[in-house]
C-alpha cells in the first residue's frame, strides 16, 4: 500500500472517530444535535371563563393531531382570564407578551380595546372583516337559575320572574313569608357575579337598568339617576356576599345551596353544566327561566393584527380557529352547555345539555326576546364605580 492510500485510510478512520464521538455525546446530552427539529409554532390563547373548559379541551385534541404549517408544527396554549381583567391589561399594555388570540366572553370588548389601540398606533389591531376577523367559537345567553321551590313561590305571587320581581322579593321586609314561602328561607337571596371579577355581573346590571327603564339602549344619565341606583342598591342588597362569589357564582350555588342564594341571572351555559350536580346535592333542581331582555356573549376568536406576532402565528391562529369550527368540535361545545357557533350543528343532537334539561325550561330554541345593546366605556366605568362605592365594600 503506498503512501497516498495510507494517509486516504487515516483520514476515513478519524472521520469515522469523530462521526461516532459526536453521535455518543449526543446520546449523553451534551451537544445539540447538528439537524434540529424546526421550532414550533405557538399559537399562545388568552380566553374567557365560560368557555376556557371547551378551547382547553379542543387545544389537547388540535395538539395530538399533530397539525403543521410551513413545516412547522403547531401547539396551542390557553390561558383563562376574565373578560374585564383582560381588556385592562391590554389597555394598560400590561400583558406580555402578546398573546397570537383573545377570546373574550364578547365582541363589545374586543371593539372597546380595539379603539384604544387604533388611538395609539393609528391602526386595527383586532379586525372585523377579512380573513382574519373576529369570529364566535360558541354562544351563550343569560338566563334566571332559580332552586323549584322558590320558583314556584315567585310565580305565584308575581307572575313572572322578572328583575321587578326579583327587586321586591329582594326589599321584602318580611322576607320568604312575605312572599308565600317558608319562614325557614329567611330572606330572598340574589346570586349576581361579582362585577369586578366576572363581566356576567355587569351584564347583569345592565340587563336590571333594561328592564327599569323597559329600553335596550343604557346611557350614563340612566345609571347616574338617583331614583334608579337607590332601586338597584336594594336589589344589590340581596346578594349575600359579592368577596365569596368570585368569578364561579354557579359553581358556589351548586356547592352552597340556599346560603349562597335563591338563584340569580346566570350564564345559561353555567347553569347547564352545573344542573346536574345542584340536583344531586340539594334535591331541589334549578328552574331555567328566560329575561324579556337578553344579553348574549358570543365569545369571538380574535387575532392580534400587531407587530409582535408573524404571518405565520397568525395564520397558525386561523388554523386552530378551523379547527375549533368542525361540527365534531362543536358538538363537544352543545355537550358543555354551549350554543354552537357553527349552524350545522344542532342543539337537539344526543348528549346535548339543552335537551337534558328541557322539563327544567331549558329551551332549544329560545323565542323571540329583545336583545340588549351592548354598553359602551363610559356606562361600564360608571357601573364599576357605582358598585365600588355602594355595594363592594358592605
Amino acid at each position: 500500500m503506498n503512501r497516498t492510500r495510507w494517509v486516504f485510510l487515516i483520514i476515513v478512520l478519524l472521520a469515522v472517530a469523530i462521526v461516532g464521538s459526536s453521535f455518543i455525546v449526543q446520546r449523553a446530552g451534551g451537544v445539540k444535535p447538528l439537524i434540529e427539529q424546526p421550532q414550533a409554532l405557538e399559537v399562545r390563547i388568552i380566553c374567557a371563563l365560560p368557555v376556557e373548559p371547551f378551547v382547553q379541551e379542543a387545544a389537547k385534541g388540535f395538539n395530538a393531531g399533530n397539525h403543521k404549517l410551513g413545516g412547522k408544527p403547531i401547539k396551542v396554549t390557553v390561558e383563562p382570564m376574565d373578560g374585564l381583567s383582560a381588556m385592562s391589561r391590554w389597555e394598560r399594555e400590561e400583558i406580555d407578551p402578546i398573546p397570537t388570540v383573545w377570546i373574550p366572553d364578547s365582541r363589545y370588548l374586543v371593539e372597546l380595546v380595539n379603539a384604544t389601540y387604533k388611538e395609539k398606533r393609528g391602526r386595527d389591531i383586532f379586525l372585523t372583516g377579512g380573513e382574519y376577523r373576529a369570529r364566535p367559537i360558541a354562544i351563550s345567553l343569560f338566563s334566571w337559575g332559580i332552586y323549584s321551590t322558590r320558583e314556584q313561590v315567585l310565580r305565584a305571587k308575581y307572575g313572572e320572574i322578572d328583575w321587578r320581581a326579583i327587586h321586591d322579593a329582594a326589599a321584602a321586609k318580611g322576607g320568604w313569608p312575605d312572599l308565600g314561602g317558608s319562614q325557614d328561607w329567611g330572606y330572598f337571596k340574589l346570586v349576581v357575579p361579582n362585577p369586578r371579577k366576572n363581566v356576567g355581573g355587569l351584564a347583569a346590571m345592565v340587563a336590571a337598568a333594561g328592564e327599569y327603564y323597559n329600553k335596550t339602549d343604557i346611557g350614563v344619565a340612566d345609571v347616574t339617576n338617583p331614583e334608579f341606583q337607590k332601586w338597584l342598591k336594594e336589589l344589590m342588597g340581596a346578594v349575600t356576599d359579592f368577596s365569596s362569589l368570585g368569578a364561579y357564582s354557579v359553581e358556589n350555588l351548586a356547592l352552597f345551596g340556599y346560603s349562597m342564594g335563591d338563584g340569580g341571572q346566570l350564564l345559561e351555559s353555567d347553569l347547564l353544566v352545573n344542573m346536574a350536580g345542584i340536583r344531586t346535592r340539594w334535591q331541589d333542581p334549578l328552574v331555567i327561566v328566560y329575561p324579556k331582555y337578553v344579553t348574549w356573549f358570543d365569545f369571538p376568536f380574535t387575532i392580534w393584527m400587531g407587530d409582535e406576532t408573524t404571518a405565520l402565528e397568525k395564520n397558525a391562529a386561523l388554523e386552530f380557529e378551523q379547527y375549533l369550527l368542525q361540527p365534531e368540535i362543536q358538538m363537544r361545545a352543545v355537550e358543555m352547555g354551549l350554543r354552537p357557533a357553527n349552524t350545522e350543528v344542532s342543539v337537539t343532537e344526543s348528549g346535548s345539555l339543552f335537551v337534558e334539561w328541557q322539563d327544567q325550561g331549558a329551551m332549544t330554541v329560545v323565542p323571540r326576546t329583545t336583545m340588549m345593546r351592548s354598553p359602551d366605556r363610559e356606562v361600564l366605568l360608571a357601573l364599576l364605580r357605582w358598585f365600588d362605592l355602594n355595594v363592594a365594600e358592605r
